[in-house]
């Protein structure tokens, strides 16, 4: 099974969607093995968000990231990174469909409540950036038989 982050953004700890965001993994049935809240600095930021450091927008993201601290989340399901990235949507909450986590909480390219990982190797580098081994944890999922065939799993 893959594991993937999510960054629960400033945006959405300020407007109280911590748990509306939460609420939406779990009910996919994705499996929560990692939590927890951090200050982000400007190096972690700065080697998060590498390839946009030369863009001129670079400056706007970093001090967005750290208005407050943000949640980071370890989730884990079968092909858990396209999923969880495609609950996020459209980088622009505006651009975002319905239904999905910036289309329904967002009017900003900035201020779209998620970050999530865009492919299996950036969810390993990412929760390695954000996660030691000790705070991502391995446990049975009790309803594990009834979110997949049994071919599946």
């Amino acid at each position: 099974m893959e594991k993937t982050l999510v960054i629960i953004k400033p945006c959405a700890i300020q407007r109280g969607l911590i748990g509306e965001v939460t609420k939406r993994f779990e009910q996919k049935g994705l499996q929560l093995c990692g939590i927890k809240m951090m200050q982000l600095s400007d190096e972690i930021l700065a080697e998060h968000y590498a390839h946009l450091v030369q863009r001129p927008y670079f400056k706007r993201i970093k001090d967005s990231m750290m208005i407050t601290p943000v949640i980071v989340c370890c989730w884990k399901g079968l092909d858990a990174v396209k999923i969880v990235h495609d609950m996020a949507g459209k980088t622009n909450g505006r651009e975002a469909a319905f239904g999905t986590i910036r289309g329904d909480f967002s009017m900003s390219v900035q201020e779209n409540i998620v970050h999530t990982s865009d492919t299996v190797d950036t969810a390993k580098e990412e929760l390695a950036r954000f996660f030691d081994d000790t705070e991502i944890f391995e446990f049975d999922h009790a309803v594990l038989n009834y979110l997949y065939a049994n071919d599946e799993i």
